[in-house]
């Protein structure tokens, strides 16, 4: 039988000891007809999937179960028919449905906030604030102090906070500002050791010196560089000239220039660059600089010591000019070969498109390492402009999704100056 599901199946992937998932449209429960010949039907495993399809069918499909929820699972099934139930019309009603919905008292939805995180662990919270953000028009109720302070927070409510930013009230703002740090140093905690260390690793490593110590040899390029004298008789090669990793010195070594598409699609890709902007500016070997667009560009550089401040100078939303902003990334640019080119966008051009090709194949063909992300989060690639990343592969700057987790390996690659690490099937030539 074909079930067809709301688009957030996986919230009750985690609930609890309920189980329970976001309401599907159509489903029929499992047959529940008593004992029969062929085994029994009853018993704590039956009663158990029973209690489960009730969570997941709601009242107004569950008369096939037989199942009377009580207690704790009549409060969890209620916060769940708030959101899924009634088609997820706010103050909606559907057949014997036991709640009105979540409707537009601020009240009501911290209340509702409150009971999710009683009774669901935290991913799926997240994923039933996104689903109450987008199913009942709940974002106006964000720019309430007392809502913001229940809510759980993540990447994705930050990046509606952000394109909210302009229309939400002083008496708010404190308090949005706090969400967002919160989030921006647990990201901060998840990804800045392990970007600096893997990134100093890499720096070391593109300093070649001629003449280093054993510990500090580098086999592999040695044994290139002097494959003219391999002995076939002792079946060896004589390395004459040595290459190893040199020491990164204070000087800065490489310039690193993330520019970033601030269109509301790209709301957790602007998070995610803005973390690791700060990451990138607290090296001394590294001269980063974070530069935003939309149809206009801004250069958010001055304010890289603190990621807060850099996702408030964001406004999400709006049209796109990617040769406008290359162009000015372009004009900044003084040393080309010691230069990496992160552009994290969709690709949705609405400038000059060939003007922004041609950008990029100078900017390659003076010795700059160019990286083209399509998104910067964890839930991979979003819609994007196929055509686009297809002529941007063929410039030999494949565009593909990178996780969080992969930047810094994709950074560590671009400043070697070595095949970028592509996940399987997402890179675009």
């Amino acid at each position: 039988m074909t079930t067809t599901t709301t688009t957030t199946t996986g919230a009750g992937a985690g609930a609890d000891t309920a189980g329970a998932a976001p309401r599907p449209a159509h489903t029929t429960p499992p047959a529940h007809t008593g004992p029969q010949s062929g085994g029994p039907q009853s018993g704590p495993a039956n009663d158990e999937r029973l209690r489960r399809w009730r969570l997941v069918l709601g009242a107004d499909s569950a008369e096939g179960t037989g199942c009377t929820l009580t207690g704790r699972d009549a409060a969890m099934d209620g916060a769940l028919t708030a959101l899924y139930g009634a088609g997820g019309r706010p103050g909606g009603r559907g057949r014997n449905s036991r709640a009105a919905g979540l409707g537009a008292s601020a009240p009501s939805v911290a209340r509702w906030l409150g009971d999710i995180r009683t009774y669901f662990p935290s991913s799926v919270v997240q994923v039933m604030q996104r689903d109450a953000i987008d199913r009942l028009g709940l974002a106006a109720l964000l720019l309430e102090p007392e809502m913001l302070e229940a809510v759980e927070a993540d990447v994705h409510l930050v990046g509606t906070l952000l394109s909210l930013n302009k229309a939400m009230p002083e008496t708010t703002k404190e308090t949005a500002r706090a969400v967002v740090r919160k989030v921006v140093e647990d990201l901060e905690k998840r990804l800045a050791t392990r970007t600096r260390a893997t990134l100093t690793g890499a720096l070391d490593r593109s300093a070649k010196i001629s003449r280093p110590r054993h510990h500090d040899i580098d086999w592999d390029r040695t044994i290139r560089a002097n494959l003219k004298n391999y002995l076939p008789e002792y079946g060896t090669v004589v390395p004459e000239r040595l290459i190893g990793y040199g020491r990164a010195a204070r000087s800065v070594k490489k310039d690193v220039i993330l520019c970033i598409d601030q269109s509301g699609s790209m709301a957790a890709s602007v998070v995610h660059a803005s973390v690791f902007g700060a990451v990138l500016a607290s090296m001394r070997t590294l001269r980063t600089r974070l530069v935003v667009f939309d149809t206009a560009v801004v250069d958010l550089t001055d304010q890289l010591d603190d990621p807060v401040d850099v996702l408030f100078g964001t406004q999400l939303g709006g049209g796109t000019d990617i040769n406008r902003a290359l162009a000015y990334c372009q004009s900044r640019i003084t040393r080309p070969a010691d230069t990496v080119v992160v552009l994290i966008s969709d690709l949705y051009e609405g400038g000059i498109r060939n003007e922004m090709l041609k950008r990029v194949a100078a900017m390659k063909s003076s010795g700059v390492q160019f990286v083209t992300l399509l998104a910067l989060s964890d839930e991979g690639a979003p819609a994007y402009d196929h055509e686009h990343a297809a002529a941007l592969g063929a410039l030999g700057a494949p565009a593909f999704a990178c996780t969080p987790d992969l930047f810094p390996e994709v950074m560590a690659a671009a400043i070697e100056q070595r095949p970028l690490p592509v996940p399987d099937k997402e890179a675009h030539r």
